[in-house]
Formats: structure tokens, sequence, C-alpha cells
């Protein structure tokens, strides 16, 4: 591959001759890729499988069109998304993918890709639109995906129907937080019935038993992962899932058809959301349009076992 040798995919090529530039061995002029070549994927920890998911579409499509993806992943004590960017920049990446990032975060100032976007560098901004920023942004509809999940529980006979969510200062949990006290309107109690905490398997854990013990025959979670708790707490609390508890996930991450029971869940479009943003990045990289209007996606209700009629007892207790 190093002789330039016939039968060997740009690709791959690009993908060899980017791991000799980061290992620090010098590449022959010959063999540098064009400008252009890499693209920046900065993405929050893997251990949530939708990230990888996000991830693998989106280095298929921009492998295909000849572009090689530098995966920087976030970490509580790793680096900060600021620190990746100015290594991609060194590196002379064509254009840079965030996938929840700090944009999603409202506590955090959009300067950042403002002064990225005066640099003429092209961004993609998935899942947490901000205002103040033009750049280009991919998203899943959080409020729709409320409406759909608590329209599902309700035509199963629940009315005390919980939401347990990420932190609070996040642009997709204030949609759903939104939607929900919309379409929940009028219910006694109902800001007992929100939960807020971690996107994670103890944050799940911790909300199902705040909002059982708050009277919830249903719960609809911010992520699979914190339905997942959401499952192992209702077990350890003596509940069997979905005759005692209904359990909705968002995401519909890999594996989530396995689980016991196989989880209900809003289905984010991965696929198509992913062909979006690298046509949208490719469109900057290229051409250097203006950047499209927000491209919001809408979730599936994937209707699994983890959801099933009211108890019984929940509703002799509500007179019905």
């Amino acid at each position: 591959m190093l002789n330039n040798k016939p039968g060997v995919s740009e690709s791959t090529r690009a993908t060899v001759l980017t791991a000799i530039d980061v290992l620090g061995f010098e590449v022959p002029e010959r063999l540098r890729p064009r400008l252009g070549a890499l693209v920046g994927l900065i993405t929050p920890e893997l251990t949530n499988p939708i990230f990888p998911a996000f991830a693998q579409t989106i280095e298929s499509g921009l492998a295909a069109k000849g572009f090689t993806s530098v995966l920087c992943t976030q970490t509580p004590a790793g680096m900060h998304e600021d620190a990746y960017v100015q290594m991609l920049l060194d590196r002379g990446v064509a254009g840079i993918v965030f996938i929840s990032g700090q944009h999603a975060d409202t506590g955090e100032s959009v300067d950042r890709y403002v002064n990225l976007q005066q640099q003429g560098v092209p961004l993609v901004l998935v899942n947490g639109f901000r205002r103040g920023v033009e750049a280009n942004f991919v998203s899943s509809d959080d409020e729709a995906a409320v409406e759909h999940a608590v329209t599902h529980l309700r035509e199963l006979g629940h009315r005390r129907i919980g939401l347990a969510v990420g932190p609070k200062q996040y642009v997709p949990v204030q949609a759903k937080v939104a939607a929900f006290r919309r379409v929940m309107t009028g219910v006694p109690g109902l800001s007992e019935l929100i939960v807020t905490g971690l996107f994670t398997v103890e944050g799940g854990a911790h909300a199902t038993a705040t909002l059982v013990d708050r009277g919830a025959t249903a719960i609809v979670y911010g992520s699979d992962i914190m339905a997942l708790g959401g499952m192992r707490q209702a077990r350890r609390l003596g509940l069997s899932v979905p005759r005692d508890l209904s359990i909705i996930g968002y995401d519909d991450s890999p594996l989530m058809a396995f689980t016991d029971p196989p989880l209900t869940t809003l289905r984010q479009s991965v696929l198509e959301m992913s062909e979006a943003i690298v046509l949208a990045l490719l469109d900057g990289i290229h051409a250097g349009q203006e950047p499209r209007p927000h491209l919001v996606f809408q979730p599936e209700l994937v209707v699994r076992s983890s959801t099933g009629r009211v108890p019984a007892t929940a509703l002799r207790e509500a007179g019905a």
C-alpha cells in the first residue's frame, strides 16, 4: 500500500495513512491524503449503544465518499470536547460532526461553534438544537416521542405515568419534559411524576424506585440504558414487567429486542439521520453551501413485551 500499488480502496489507504500519522511516522509526500480527507467525529462515551450505532453508520457513509473519520470519544475523566477540536484542527480536518456534544447542554456557551464557523470549518450538530449557531442541525423529535409513548400507555389504561430522564440542562431532556407536561395536563401531582437524573443504569434504577413509590404504573425513560436500570429495579422491588409496571425506553439501540422482557422503545432513525448528517457535511466541504434548515426526524414506537394493561388494582384504586 505504501508503494501506491493498485487494488487498495481509497478509504483503506486513507485509514492506514491516518494511523501512520497519528503514530508519528513520516508519510511520503506523494502518499499524503488530499486536503479534506479527514473528518472529525466527536461522540459521548460509547457505553450507551446508540452512540456506537451513530458512529458506525456515519463512518461508513463518509468512507464511501473517500473520507476517513477520526473518532473522538468523550468520557467523564477524559479529554474535553474543546481539546479534541483543537487536535482535529491541528490535523487539518475538513469538517466535524458533534453527536450530543456541548451544544446540547444549555449551560454551555455556543461561542465555540460560532468561532469554528468563522474559521470556515463545516459543522453538523446532532441532537440538541441551539439558536445562535448557523450550522447544520440534525435531531430526533423528542416531543413527538413522548406523545407516542404516553398515547400508547393511555390506550393500555395507564393514568399514573412517570417520566425518567437525564440532567435537566440538556436540550432533548427539556423537550421531553415540555411535551410530557403538555400531554399530561390535568393529572394530579404531575410534577412529582417527572424525575431527572443520570443517563445510566443507576439513574434509571433510582428514578424507578422514586416513581413507583409515587404510584406510577408505567414509566417512560430518556434512554434504553435507563429503562434497563428500571427493569432491574422493578425486580428488586418484587414487581413484574409488564404485569405490575410498564416500561418504555428511548433509542431502540442494538439488542433491545433480546432483553427480558423485550423492551418497548422509541426508535431513533439512526440510518436516515446518519445519511442526512453525511450529506450536510459534504455539502459544506465540497460546495461551501449554507446550512440546511434544522432537520427533525420522527421516532417510531416499537411495541414489544415490556408494556401491558394497567394492573387491575390500580384501576380499582382510581375508581375506574
